[in-house]
């Protein structure tokens, strides 16, 4: 983003603050001749290097002329990259956050509404250290909606959450209701929020459209599944297997969105988009169903806290697994797929993409198109 931001700028960029996760630098982009310093934040999990980079950050953007114009670039993932804690909050309390947030399969909003508790930069407080500067923002949503008030956790626009907070901390684990209670802490209120105008320029809706687009330069039908990817990923591989069996020869299917994992005690390797495809190349194997694809990945190249972006399954998938001496059972039950889909020789690995806008699953029948 802040590449295209200086292609398209160039001389009237006075200089900024980007938050990336390492090896996230565009090759041959050097941000420090634009005078853009880079900080590495921590994804999924954030860590000192985040607080670091919310830090930095906050200081750059108060430090501004009070005529300074001020363009913010923010995309998925900005919940980990960056943050700067309320007064007794720690890192240890925001890791166990996040950790509960990754474990418990709890919808965006829910765990968006809570980190906003804990945080002077969500849930408006960027927007707040701005004040009155004549600011604009583009985003890169991830996110139900392309809802700015929950990309990044809400970094600029507050927003009246309380219905899926409350919902999201009934299952809340007893040292996050201690946490919440010993800081005394409440919601983020729109009051004192400055409106910031906003752009969004990418979401899982442009994924979908260009794998439709390479679909059709391939010589296939594309169909556009408009229904967002959401629910328990196990589930959701069934279902779309289901689909998939009705669909005829040479469409793909395509969707965007994220499903859910809610994890074991002890869960093994791999994410949510590696849980789906397991659990949809079990049913693959039941059904019969030869010549028949699924991808699912994350469209940032990561899929939970591995450097897998995915995998690819066909009907076979189980079967070369079990040669390899894994169950696809019971490395489903333990959230192990990665484990499993590397022994079947099905895990995808592009790297960093340098974009997040969610998940993309595509299924194919191929039939005569192989």
């Amino acid at each position: 983003m802040a590449q295209g931001a200086v292609a398209a700028l160039g001389s009237q960029i006075a200089g900024g603050v980007i938050v990336v996760p390492v090896d996230h630098v565009p090759t041959g982009f050097n941000p420090g001749t634009h005078g853009l310093h880079v900080s590495y934040g921590s994804h999924p999990l954030p860590d000192e290097a985040s607080l670091a980079a919310g830090q930095r950050v906050a200081d750059f953007v108060s430090g501004l002329d009070a005529k300074a114009q001020v363009l913010f670039l923010v995309s998925g993932g900005a919940s980990s990259l960056v943050d700067w804690l309320v007064p007794g909050a720690s890192l240890a309390d925001l890791q166990t956050l996040n950790r509960w947030a990754l474990n418990s399969g709890a919808a965006i909003a829910q765990v968006n509404a809570l980190r906003r508790r804990i945080s002077r930069l969500k849930g408006g407080g960027l927007a707040r250290i701005a004040l009155d500067r004549r600011t604009h923002a583009l985003m890169i949503s991830d996110v139900p909606g392309d809802d700015p008030r929950i990309i990044g956790s809400g970094l600029l626009h507050a927003f009246p959450d309380e219905p899926a907070g409350e919902q999201g901390a009934a299952a809340l684990p007893p040292e996050l209701h201690d946490l919440l209670d010993r800081l005394h802490s409440s919601p983020q209120t729109i009051a004192g929020v400055p409106a910031v105008p906003v752009r969004i320029v990418a979401s899982a809706g442009s994924a979908c459209r260009a794998a439709a687009a390479a679909a059709r330069a391939q010589g296939l039908q594309a169909r556009l599944v408009r229904t967002r990817i959401d629910g328990d990923a196990a589930d959701l591989g069934v279902r779309f297997v289901a689909s998939l069996a009705r669909q005829p020869e040479g469409v793909v299917q395509i969707r965007g969105g994220e499903s859910t994992v809610s994890l074991p005690a002890q869960p093994g390797r791999g994410g949510r988009n590696q849980h789906l495809a397991l659990a949809a190349a079990l049913e693959l194997e039941r059904r019969g169903l030869h010549d028949a694809h699924l991808l699912a990945a994350g469209t940032d190249g990561i899929d939970g806290a591995g450097s897998d972006a995915g995998a690819l399954v066909d009907d076979e998938t189980c079967q070369r697994g079990r040669d390899a001496g894994c169950d696809p059972i019971v490395s489903l039950a333990r959230a192990d797929s990665g484990t499993f889909l590397e022994a079947a020789g099905d895990l995808l690995h592009t790297g960093p993409t340098l974009t997040n806008v969610g998940d993309l699953v595509l299924g194919l029948r191929l039939g005569g198109h192989g």
